[in-house]
């Protein structure tokens, strides 16, 4: 009895003390706990924001600063020039040139990247006998650093002891200058960049097929669809987002585009294979005026923006 009175008694008191001041204890507890964890989650980004700014926002910051002045490479005139170099960046006839050069790439590369890409992961897919020999076929030219690539492709394109034009002779046909003819230099640049990054894409579209379920394949097959209507109404849009994917990681890639013309032709002959990013690179390096270089980067990137934000929508819309 004594100890259920006892019970009895003490528990009002437990609970009245409950209701005053135990709950504060481990709220207090817990926001030291989370400010800890906060202060040590700092530290562990601080490295990489250092990093992110210095390398990242500073060059951004400082570019764009460049763009409205008259900065020049020696150091020279760093005057405040406003908006004079988008200005002219707008009325000049060289970089109108050099943007439809590199739209023209664009067009004569992602097409062929795309399409040959699927043809040939689609190929090895199905069982094309010897596929070690195809995989590595397709992929080993994009382990290739660009410089040796374009070794290779200015050998074959000598015009005396060229690969090519050696079968042209066999054939009877006359000699063709590629790299050397404004027709045919542009035509040669994207025959190279189709030979050496299609193993990228190749390898995309591989992964996307051996994702598709085999029971969609057999369930076709019962129902007496062909191999070409089994690709028609299954594969390829099975593989949609992987393909609407490449195309934009494609246009971007294709945009930059600078190594491989640089070291082919140099943006000749007479600029009919400078792009954009040569156009800034010798606008600021050869001809020392890094602030008007600065403000056609900024105006270029600007058109990538808007281009990517298109893709973005479509891709969207698509999926959707």
């Amino acid at each position: 009895m004594s100890s259920l009175t006892s019970n009895t008694t003490e528990a009002p008191l437990e609970q009245s003390g409950a209701d005053v001041d135990p709950p504060s204890r481990p709220r207090s507890d817990g926001a030291r706990r989370r400010s800890i964890q906060g202060r040590s989650g700092f530290w562990f980004v601080l490295p990489f924001a250092v990093a992110f700014a210095i390398f990242l926002i500073w060059p951004i910051v400082t570019g764009l600063w460049m763009s409205f002045t008259n900065q020049s490479l020696t150091g020279s005139g760093s005057d405040f020039a406003g908006l004079a170099n988008y200005s002219e960046a707008v009325q000049d006839g060289a970089l109108w040139q050099a943007l439809g050069n590199t739209a023209f790439f664009t067009l004569l590369t992602v097409v062929p990247l795309v399409v040959l890409s699927f043809a040939l992961a689609y190929l090895v897919y199905i069982g094309l006998p010897g596929q070690w020999l195809w995989r590595l076929s397709f992929f080993a030219p994009y382990l290739l650093p660009v410089s040796v690539t374009v070794a290779l492709w200015q050998w074959m394109f000598q015009p005396d002891f060229g690969l090519l034009n050696g079968l042209l002779q066999r054939a009877g046909l006359a000699q063709l200058g590629f790299i050397s003819e404004e027709g045919l230099a542009m035509f040669s640049v994207a025959l190279v960049t189709v030979w050496w990054t299609i193993g990228f894409n190749f390898l995309l579209y591989l992964s996307a097929l051996n994702n598709i379920p085999d029971h969609l394949y057999e369930a076709a097959s019962i129902d007496g669809a062909g191999p070409w209507r089994r690709l028609v109404s299954i594969t390829i849009p099975m593989i949609s987002r992987t393909t609407v994917m490449i195309v934009m990681l494609q246009i971007l890639a294709s945009l930059k585009v600078f190594e491989q013309i640089f070291l082919l032709t140099n943006g000749g002959p007479n600029g009919s294979t400078r792009s954009v990013l040569e156009y800034i690179y010798d606008v600021g390096f050869t001809g020392y005026r890094l602030g008007y270089a600065s403000a056609i980067s900024y105006l270029f990137f600007a058109l990538i923006v808007v281009i990517s934000i298109v893709q973005l929508r479509v891709m969207n819309r698509k999926s959707a």
